[in-house]
């Protein structure tokens, strides 16, 4: 699945280390967010990023195994379902030199609009590239 999945390399700084001496858990959850971001940078189009901003709805995140310093870790992402306002993305952090999986995590982001600042719409275009089509996101559109 590697190859349709999105990813940024990231190099555990000295920074990211708590006092236990392994990247602190909130470090995680800052690269799920700068992946996403990556993302919606590389692929949504033009219009969509000077009218749309992204607000997270809800974090789970699953912790597998503890990275250190100097660690190379692969942030993966992927979209899933999508209804009217909350969109679904999957990210993996997995270390790059013996490819374990470090954290899992299930973000819900909701578009909105930059003049309102309110939740809004998103195009067809900005809608396919950043869901799957799912039962929930069916239902949705009927």
């Amino acid at each position: 699945m590697d190859d349709d999945r999105f990813h940024i390399r990231i190099t555990v700084e000295p920074s990211d280390i708590d006092e236990q001496d392994h990247v602190n858990n909130i470090v995680y959850l800052r690269w799920v967010q700068e992946v996403a971001i990556a993302h919606w940078r590389a692929a949504a189009p033009a219009a969509a990023q000077e009218s749309l901003f992204w607000v997270v709805v809800r974090h789970e995140i699953d912790y597998k195994r503890p990275a250190y310093l100097g660690d190379e870790i692969l942030a993966f992402t992927w979209v899933g379902n999508a209804t009217r306002r909350t969109f679904e993305r999957h990210t993996e952090l997995v270390r790059a030199a013996d490819r374990r999986v470090l954290a899992r995590a299930l973000t819900l982001w909701c578009p909105m609009d930059v003049k309102t600042g309110k939740p809004t719409d998103v195009t067809d275009e900005v809608r396919f590239l950043f869901s799957t089509p799912g039962p929930t996101d069916q239902q949705s559109r009927a």
